[in-house]
């Protein structure tokens, strides 16, 4: 289990061998006294303002339990892991393994694919309730469905075989993908394909931030999983580059595409939301307030099933990621969940 102490003024100690959650509430003179068995926890994640001593850090460090500090915001600020090799050490280093593998080529091609496969779930639903595009819609599918095909069919022994395959295959996936979007959007609404630095659309500044937030979740799982967010599997490694995140996200692109496209067919968006500047516009602080209320329902307040349980979308990221760290260690076969359309 993941011990999460975010409660301000929890204390963390040690009490007969024992994790001891001690908590005053407010008004009350009595602290609330929560204990955990050592052999249960298998992470401690530490938010601002609390507190834990040193013999709580020191049981952690002989049973090898991570202790995260975590910012305002939920982002890893740092951790405490003990100095040999256990379980953090040895993912990451299966994931070091896995990435120079031809294992690399399982994990890629099915981030890539099920993106597309999100992307082409998500078209299939546009026609519920838009009988007059279905024609445009399903030569749309039928594309959308032979491009997941041939990135499936990919073969070669290491990711630098079909790395150039895979990134023109999902490329062309991408294109029909926001194509679609726009095409049925009411038309004040549409856009001309992706853009960034600057968004030349609404439509585009919105999603590049979103996408801006849904970097930073993949990374806060990354971390807490154990995995190192700097390993790639195809993007590049390079100095600062957060190359596996950039692997991990493909699967929950889609969560932030139905939010912003969601906005945007709802008329919601308008230009009191974005400012204009060079070559471009950029959500102003309006735009961000509405985005990020509907971004964060979508994330952390609806849920779906998930392997038989319903869960938020966010505790879905981070259930994958532990996964995924999982299958590293063991060795077993990768079959990603299906994460976007129920």
């Amino acid at each position: 289990m993941e011990l999460i102490i975010n409660s301000y003024g929890a204390y963390l100690h040690v009490k007969e061998q024992m994790f001891e959650v001690r908590l005053k509430p407010k008004g009350e003179t009595q602290p609330q006294i929560h204990h955990f068995a050592v052999h249960k926890v298998k992470s401690i994640l530490m938010a601002v303002g609390t507190a834990l001593s040193t013999d709580a850090i020191k049981l952690a460090m002989y049973h090898n339990i991570d202790i995260v500090f975590l910012e305002h915001n939920g982002h890893p600020l740092g951790r405490v892991w003990h100095s040999k090799l256990g379980s953090t050490t040895k993912i990451r280093k299966k994931q070091l393994e896995a990435s120079l593998s031809p294992r690399a080529i399982d994990f890629v091609k099915h981030w890539v694919g099920h993106k597309v496969e999100n992307q082409l779930l998500f078209v299939k639903g546009l026609g519920k309730h838009r009988a007059q595009h279905l024609p445009y819609l399903q030569e749309k599918i039928d594309k959308l469905s032979a491009l997941k095909t041939a990135i499936m069919a990919l073969e070669g022994t290491m990711v630098a075989h079909i790395a150039d395959t895979l990134r023109g295959l999902e490329g062309t996936a991408g294109r029909l993908y926001f194509e679609t979007l726009s095409f049925v959007l009411p038309k004040a609404y549409r856009f001309e394909g992706r853009s960034s630095r600057p968004a030349k659309d609404a439509f585009n500044a919105l999603l590049n931030y979103a996408y801006g937030v849904l970097y930073s979740r993949v990374e806060r799982a990354l971390i807490i999983a154990g995995l190192d967010p700097y390993v790639g599997f195809l993007h590049r490694d390079d100095y600062n580059q957060l190359s596996f995140v950039f692997d991990f996200i493909e699967p929950f692109r889609t969560f932030a595409d139905k939010t912003v496209f969601r906005l945007m067919a709802a008329k919601k968006i308008n230009k009191s939301h974005t400012d204009d500047i060079t070559n471009g516009v950029s959500l102003n602080k309006e735009g961000k307030a509405l985005l990020m209320q509907a971004f964060g329902e979508y994330l952390d307040q609806d849920t779906i099933r998930y392997r038989g349980r319903n869960q938020t979308r966010g505790n879905i990221i981070q259930l994958e990621a532990h996964r995924f760290a999982q299958i590293l260690l063991e060795t077993t076969d990768f079959e990603p969940q299906n994460t976007s359309q129920r």
